[in-house]
């Protein structure tokens, strides 16, 4: 773990920057993804800490402003030279949080967001107990089935195993922070910008 630096002095409360780190997690499915957009398109100070993957890009991703699409060995060349603040694989691929740039951005003051899955959020709270946690969940478990399905990306497989993941992942939202039910979009927009903003 990095430890950010403390300042010593009278003053030092005036003149340090309040950066923070802010991760948004939930099951697969439950419009994290689209919350994020939404809070970045309205609110261009908030600095959102692209991820790494070794997944395939989805239709209409974009390499450097969804993810950072890179190959296996890649990953876990970066994993063994400790360059991820939390890293997990899901669903067969490897997810991460590079590490030094988060951490200049809160140094700078910024509010760095995190759009991450449940292990990597742990991995978070662990390692950095400052970090604010807001769990997003879904109105009901059929809806958030309808919402997998809806998507049309995955095989059944792989929705099946996505379902199965997201009833331990929900079981974990009171081990976060703050608790949001994205049931109306525009309702849960508004509260986590509540929370972010005061």
């Amino acid at each position: 773990m990095q430890v950010l630096p403390i300042h010593s002095g009278a003053t030092t409360k005036e003149c340090q920057p309040h950066g923070k780190l802010i991760v948004l997690t939930g099951p697969s499915g439950v419009g994290k993804g689209t919350l994020m957009q939404t809070l970045l398109q309205r609110h261009p100070e908030l600095y959102y800490s692209v991820s790494l993957t070794t997944r395939s890009p989805r239709p209409g991703e974009t390499n450097g402003k969804n993810y950072y699409f890179i190959s296996r060995s890649k990953f876990e060349q970066l994993v063994a030279q400790g360059e991820f603040l939390e890293w997990a694989e899901f669903a067969g691929n490897y997810y991460g949080t590079p590490r030094a740039t988060v951490l200049d951005h809160i140094q700078s003051g910024k509010l760095v967001m995190l759009e991450i899955e449940l292990e990597g959020a742990r991995q978070i709270r662990a390692s950095f107990p400052s970090a604010l946690s807001i769990f997003i969940l879904p109105p009901t478990f059929s809806e958030l089935e309808k919402r997998i399905r809806g998507r049309g990306q995955d095989s059944e497989e792989s929705i099946v195993r996505r379902l199965h993941r997201a009833q331990t992942e929900i079981e974990a939202a009171d081990e976060f922070d703050i608790q949001i039910v994205n049931n109306d979009f525009e309702t849960a927009v508004k509260e986590i910008e509540a929370v972010l903003f005061g």
